[in-house]
């Protein structure tokens, strides 16, 4: 079964913006979208290590506010001439509130 934890209200987060989550594996940047959907990727851009929550979402895509990367939110693959991806984590809204996949965000074992 999935779990998942209320990170806050849909509202807290501003269209087309984002807020940082810190959590045991590292900070995640849960991103609303114009049409208020929810997506959350790891924060660091894969490129320069630019902090995404801080870039400029258009779409479904966050610009890197470093070296202008763009990324599908969704996927976390680069777009354009870029190679890469961040991380993706599951996310979604329920009755207003944010939510984010439990499992998705522990911090990972050493083998």
């Amino acid at each position: 079964m999935t779990e998942w934890i209320d990170i806050g209200a849909l509202e807290d987060i501003p269209a087309r913006g984002a807020r940082v989550v810190k959590t045991a594996r590292g900070c995640v940047a849960v991103f609303r979208t114009h049409d208020d959907e929810v997506f959350a990727t790891d924060d660091r851009c894969p490129h320069k290590g630019g902090p995404l929550s801080d870039g400029i979402v258009h779409g479904h895509s966050v610009t890197c506010p470093l070296h202008n990367w763009v990324f599908a939110l969704n996927s976390g693959q680069a777009q354009g001439a870029d190679e890469g991806a961040v991380r993706t984590h599951p996310a979604k809204v329920d009755g207003g509130r944010v939510l984010l996949e439990v499992s998705a965000l522990r911090a990972e074992r050493a083998a």
